[in-house]
């Protein structure tokens, strides 16, 4: 197993997939230890509460802004899993500057950090938002991808490698429209920006599983995306509240109507399995003999939210909120 009796460091290991992430890590994988990285040392407290004070966690009060205090978390770690960032989309274009040195010069010192204490793998959680990217999240999400990408170019003959997961909204994470429905039901009245917009919908289960098996997989320099489904705002929306009336207030600055996980152009780079895509690196170091058992995409596939050919159910929705009782 890729994380038993292995040092952890997890970045952003207080927000809603870090918490999944050291529950089902603790629970099925044995590890050595988990480094809990992460600014709020309230929620840090909570964290340590919520888990016992199992002995296998650690907790290091830390900025992936701040270079020294990655060197020293980073120490004797075996694998680094970067869920750290600025994620919401308003507070990014608000604060543009600050969202570029946490998303993207954040991304650079995880790189000089796990190379330079050689950490064995590293895999940074990367989003839909950086594909075509149209607000300034993307925008640096999509930069940090190209970063650990390329960090495996920098490593020379050094042991580090590095991968990305993409993956779309997560049900129920901070951020996500789900908690605001189910906050509106009481009202009546549910706003949607656009009746035609689409969404990818994933668990945090879903997520922290798929991340896991990457790191199992993981060679150096792909993109992981995993199958998942669509579903249409409005028909989440009432999915929720069936008696609710819906209001259209208009599409937001900085949103799609639907998202993309893999364009056309990257296809002609990627390769499919029963499970996922990958977007293997365009680079001399990848092996082609890596990509056994799957198989090419045709020419002009891009996988997209309004053409997935998997879309959610009413009770498969159901089934997804439960996680969040």
């Amino acid at each position: 197993m890729a994380l038993t009796a292995k040092t952890i460091l997890l970045t952003g290991g207080t927000g809603s997939f870090g918490k999944k992430f050291t529950e089902m890590a603790l629970k099925e994988h044995n590890p050595k230890a988990v480094r809990i990285f992460s600014r709020g040392e309230f929620l840090q407290m909570e964290m340590r509460k919520r888990f016992n004070g199992d002995t296998r966690l650690r907790f290091f009060i830390g900025d992936v802004r701040d270079k020294d205090r990655l060197y020293r978390a980073a120490s004797g770690v075996d694998v680094i899993v970067h869920a750290a960032a600025l994620k919401q989309v308003p507070t990014c274009e608000y604060n543009p500057i600050e969202a570029v040195k946490t998303n993207i010069d954040g991304a650079s010192n995880i790189i000089d950090a796990a190379i330079d204490n050689g950490v064995e793998k590293v895999l940074a959680i990367s989003t839909d938002k950086a594909v075509c990217p149209v607000n300034l999240y993307g925008a640096t999400k999509l930069v940090a991808e190209k970063l650990f990408v390329q960090g495996n170019a920098y490593t020379g003959g050094k042991k580090t490698r590095f991968s990305v997961v993409r993956y779309g909204n997560v049900v129920g994470s901070r951020g996500s429209v789900i908690p605001l429905f189910i906050e509106q039901k009481r009202t009546g009245k549910l706003t949607i920006t656009d009746d035609r917009m689409t969404r990818f919908w994933i668990t945090l289960d879903q997520g922290v599983r798929f991340v896991i098996s990457s790191i199992e997989r993981m060679k150096g320099g792909e993109i992981f995306i995993p199958k998942i489904p669509s579903m249409k705002i409005v028909d989440l929306a009432k999915c929720i509240a069936p008696e609710a009336e819906l209001e259209v207030v208009g599409i937001r600055p900085g949103e799609k109507l639907h998202e993309c996980l893999l364009t056309e152009e990257e296809s002609r780079h990627a390769v499919e399995y029963d499970d996922s895509f990958v977007i293997e690196p365009e680079h001399p170091f990848w092996d082609k003999n890596n990509s056994k058992g799957s198989k090419p995409l045709s020419e002009g596939f891009a996988y997209t939210s309004d053409r997935n050919s998997w879309w959610l159910s009413s009770e498969e929705l159901t089934n997804m909120l439960k996680e969040l009782e």
